[in-house]
Order: C-alpha cells, then structure tokens, then sequence
C-alpha cells in the first residue's frame, strides 16, 4: 500500500486532507495487487483506519486532549472511466489533481497571510477579514502559554498554527524527492558541459573560516573627522 497526501486550507480555518492511496503488486506500480485486494476492500480499510486512528494532544488545565479525524469522509475510486470527467487516467492527471490543492494555502482560503508576524499589533495594520484576524489573534494567544510552547504557535500564527508539511507521501508511491534532486543536479550538468565543451572544470573554493577585520567609520564619525580637517590654504598655521 502507498500514498501520497496534500493539506487543503478551508474557508473555516480547517485544514482538509486529501490522500490518493493505493495497492500495488509486490513490485509496485508495475505489477497488479493480487485478486484479494480489491478497490472495495481498500474503501473499507479507509474508512476503518480513519474512525480509529488519533494522536495524543497537549494537557490544557488538567484535560488531556486527542486529535482525531473528523465524521466528514469521502472515499472514491479512482478509476480511469469516471476519473476527472471520463478522461484517461494518467500520472499527469493525478498529479495535477494533488497540486490543484497544494498550491491553496492559508493565505489564499482564509485572507490570512504569506509571512510570520513578529508582533501581534501588526494585525491593527494588515487589509485582512475579521475572520482570519481572530484565527491568528488566537493562536498568538495560545502560543505564550507555557503547556503549548512546543507547538511554536506564535512563530506560525500567520498560518493559524498549522506548520506541517502541505503534502507527504510514502517512499513507494513514486520517485523520492531525493531523486528528483540529484536528477535537476544531473540535467544542469549536462547542460552547462553542452554550452561550453571545451571549458576545464572550474574550481569552486569553499570558505569555512570568517574574522572579524573590522569596521569603517560611522556616519556621525565621519561628520566629525571632516569638521576637524584644516581649511585650505591653513595648513601648518598655528592654532589659535
């Protein structure tokens, strides 16, 4: 079984969860999954693991809290007949439907905002709704409180206190961001050995000491070093 996950932000200040899963043969993608693990059995395994599953939350006051999926859930199979209006199932085709969600961020759903606040009287300022004010008000609130300090709530308040990451997925659903790097890495090699052959590998130094040199005069010093200088004409003049 494999996946792949992106965090949508809702107008409500939720964050929604979208998850394509699936099961593979032993090999992965490229053989079938065996005649047992059927879409209905897997809708049902969903369903199961989504009513179970929960996570330990902070002690407020002396209540424990737990976080837990909520009653909405919507579980379809993808098929290549009725997948995005009857159109062929792709790769591309399921990636652009994660990246639809991807690309909505807080900013975007709630009118709330692309940068950390560093003081909580900026919101004074900002063109934002009342909504996303009081979202942020309150995870600013919340963040100075010694039992929720882990959470760093202030440093993510802009994010009404949401710092996970916006898509996941298991090692087995596709390539591994890791790849994909070393493959751009590869392609830019390649590329800059095309445009200039015969060009010898340059040297890259890399420095990992720095000192302290020192630092020039300040604008109220350098003020007060030309006031000092002679007039023309003065110089060697005794002074008075």
């Amino acid at each position: 079984m494999s996946f792949a996950k992106v965090a949508e932000y809702q107008k409500r200040g939720a964050v929604h969860f979208h998850a394509v899963i699936r099961i593979d043969g032993p090999t992965g993608g490229d053989t079938p999954p065996p005649a047992w693990a059927t879409a209905e059995l897997l809708t049902d395994a969903i369903g199961a693991a989504a009513s179970k599953v929960q996570v330990d939350g902070p002690t407020i006051d002396g209540r424990a809290h737990e976080f837990v999926f909520g009653r909405q859930l919507d579980v379809r199979t993808i098929r290549s007949a009725d997948f995005n209006d009857g159109q062929e199932l792709t790769e591309r085709a399921v990636a652009a439907y994660i990246a639809k969600y991807a690309t909505k961020g807080a900013e975007t759903a709630t009118g709330a905002l692309d940068r950390p606040l560093k003081f909580v009287a900026e919101l004074a300022q900002l063109d934002i709704s009342e909504h996303a004010r009081r979202l942020i008000r309150t995870a600013w609130a919340l963040g100075a409180r010694k039992d929720l300090e882990h959470l760093r709530l202030r440093a993510w308040a802009h994010m009404l206190g949401f710092r996970g990451h916006f898509s996941t997925k298991s090692r087995r659903y596709s390539t591994t961001l890791g790849a994909l790097r070393d493959a751009r890495a590869e392609w830019r090699r390649a590329q800059a050995a095309t445009t200039t052959p015969d060009r010898a590998p340059e040297t890259t130094y890399v420095l990992a000491h720095w000192a302290f040199a020192g630092t020039g005069l300040s604008d109220a010093e350098s003020w007060l070093a030309a006031s000092l200088e002679p007039a023309p004409g003065t110089e060697g003049e005794p002074t008075k």
